[in-house]
This record gives C-alpha cells, structure tokens and sequence, in this order.
C-alpha cells in the first residue's frame, strides 16, 4: 500500500479537508498516475453534500483526472511510465454484461464503478481525484494526445464527454441545426464539439450577458429563451437539442422547436424533476425527449482524439486546493467560466 494526499469531505455538512489513505500498489494491469491536474465537477459538490443521499464518507471527489504515469503493472502494454494518461468518471465495470461487452460500460448492468463513491448499486468505496495519485486498471486509463494546456485538458473526461457522447449518438452531421440549452461547464463544451462537426449552433440562454461569449465559443445564434419572439421564430426547426441545464424548468418551450422526428436530450441531473410534459407536443411531431449519461471508455478516448485534433480544451480558471469549498460556493453561483480546474501540486503546500 501507498500513502495518499488529499482533500476530502467527512460529512455532508463541513468543509472539505485534507486526508491521506491509502492506496493499493499497481497489479499485473494497473497504471499508476502522479495527479497533475483535477477538474470540479458539479457531481463532486452533490456528492460531498450528500445532495443525491448516497455517499459514503469519507470521500474524495474528482473524476477528471489527467497525470503523469508513474508504475504500470507487469501486463499493461499501452502505458509507459512518464507518459501523459487521463482518468475519467468510471474505474471499474462488470466486463461481462451485454453493455460492457458493446463497449456500454458506463450503463454497466451491474453497476459501474465510479471513480469516486463506489459502485453504483453498492459496495467499497472508491476515492477520487483531489488526490496526489491513483491506481486504475488499464482498461479504463485514457490516453492524451494533447501537447499542451494540459489542466484545460481534464474537464474533457466529464464535461467533454458528457456533451460529445449525446452528439455522437444522435448522429450530429454538418449543416445540420444544433441547439445547447445553457451556457455553464458542460454547455461551453457543447457548443465548441458541435461546432467541430459542422453543426450551426444556436445557443439558449436566460443571461443576454453571455451572448458575446457563446458566439467566441463557436455559436452561429444566440436566443434569450426568456423573450417569446426570439423562441417563435425558431418554432420546428431544429435538428437536436442537446439540454445542459441541471435545474428545474419548463421542457416544452424546446420541445416545440424541434422538427418532425427529432430529438432533445437531457444530460443536466436537477434535483427536483422538471414539470410535465404536453404530450400532444410530443404525439403530433413524432419528437423525441431522451437522457443521456456519460460515454463508454472508447467513445471517450474517441472524444479526447477528436478534441486534440481540433484543438478544443475547456475555459477554466486554475485554484489551489485550499479553495475548493470556496470554489464550490461560486460554482452554486455559477461564478466561473466556465470549470475549475484544481493545480495538485498545490496539496504538497495545503
């Protein structure tokens, strides 16, 4: 075993605080990484907060992770000690059910291991990120082929793929009519990927203040969803929705922009269910409501090639360590453009 660095939460209700534990020497197919950087996730606030009622403490939050390889095990063949390698949201799944075998394993039938907080049907705890190092087996460590900006580089393994996975599976072509709902962590990575396949772009927010923004990020159009006129004129036009938003609201203002047949995906988790929907909206257009979560470790290393290849990193404001409960409170606030990035080498001075 090996000592560990790091901040964690010990309860839903103080601050989070440095820790140490330990982690397992590498095995035969384990890769250990030194923590470079660790992006912050809105799921590591729910988490820490127990706002989804089921962490187990004492927990250590962080599933976008990229580092340096510092041991792999005498059966990995694709990682090399020194080199660059990334750590997203899953470090386990079953690798037998029908999911995992389609190259599914975040939707794992058996429940996935998440990178922190444990299985997600139950089990030992696993502790995450805003650590000094971690220890993954091979299949489910990531390469990265980026040069540089290399802390812009770790929301790719949550907000990236999280925005990318949607886009891929409803076949995003150029050309077509793209709309991101929301302009916060997750929304900013929709709107550079669908820009990168070709889609016009049109983004939706309440904030008119964000409109110079989401056109620098690669929006054609910007609508203030809040102004009726703005929304009528984009009545049955669009090809896919992707919705960012993670709180409460009314679905079907969005719903009746889509064409005859098209869809609109949630990947926001908002605490209280959002209100009912107009069916008839859904029956007359044959349109689409679906969900969508991560993405498979696959689509993932597919998604961080397609993000070097066109040069697209997240915006992120680096913080030390010591400001991550700070951090938290401006993320409540949305006071951050648009990911916090946590340098690790500042928990050798916390």
């Amino acid at each position: 075993m090996s000592k560990a660095s790091a901040y964690a939460a010990l309860d839903s209700n103080t601050p989070l605080k440095p820790f140490q534990f330990e982690r397992r020497e590498p095995g035969a197919h384990d890769v250990q990484i030194d923590i470079l950087f660790c992006g912050v996730c809105h799921s590591d606030l729910h988490t820490a907060r127990n706002e989804w009622n089921n962490t187990q403490y004492p927990s250590v939050p962080g599933h976008e992770i990229v580092g340096r390889v510092t041991a792999v095990g005498s059966e990995v063949k694709n990682f090399k000690v020194g080199e660059l390698a990334g750590v997203g949201c899953m470090v386990d799944s079953c690798q037998s059910c029908g999911s995992c075998a389609e190259g599914f394993e975040q939707y794992c039938e058996n429940g996935f291991t998440g990178t922190y907080n444990g299985p997600a049907f139950g089990g030992e705890n696993t502790l995450g990120g805003y650590s000094d190092h971690i220890v993954v087996d091979q299949k489910f460590v990531l390469r990265i082929s980026h040069k540089d900006n290399l802390a812009a580089v770790a929301p790719l393994l949550c907000a990236g793929i999280t925005t990318y996975s949607p886009l891929r599976q409803w076949n995003v072509k150029p050309g077509q009519k793209v709309g991101v709902v929301g302009l916060g962590g997750l929304g900013h990575m929709a709107v550079k990927i669908a820009n990168a396949m070709g889609a016009h772009v049109v983004l939706f927010t309440t904030s008119p203040g964000k409109k110079e923004d989401a056109l620098r990020l690669g929006a054609k159009e910007v609508v203030i969803s809040r102004n009726q006129d703005e929304m009528d004129a984009h009545l049955n036009s669009f090809d896919f929705i992707l919705n960012t938003v993670a709180a409460q609201h009314d679905l079907d203002p969005f719903m009746a922009l889509l064409k005859r047949d098209a869809t609109m995906t949630l990947v926001g988790a908002p605490s209280e269910p959002h209100p009912g929907l107009n069916v008839f909206g859904l029956i007359f257009k044959r349109r689409r409501l679906a969900g969508s979560l991560i993405g498979g470790i696959a689509e993932t290393q597919e998604m961080l090639d397609f993000c070097a290849k066109h040069n697209i990193v997240s915006d992120v404001e680096m913080i030390d360590i010591k400001n991550i409960n700070e951090a938290y409170e401006r993320m409540l606030k949305s006071d951050v453009k648009y990911r916090f990035v946590i340098d690790m080498a500042t928990l050798k001075v916390a």
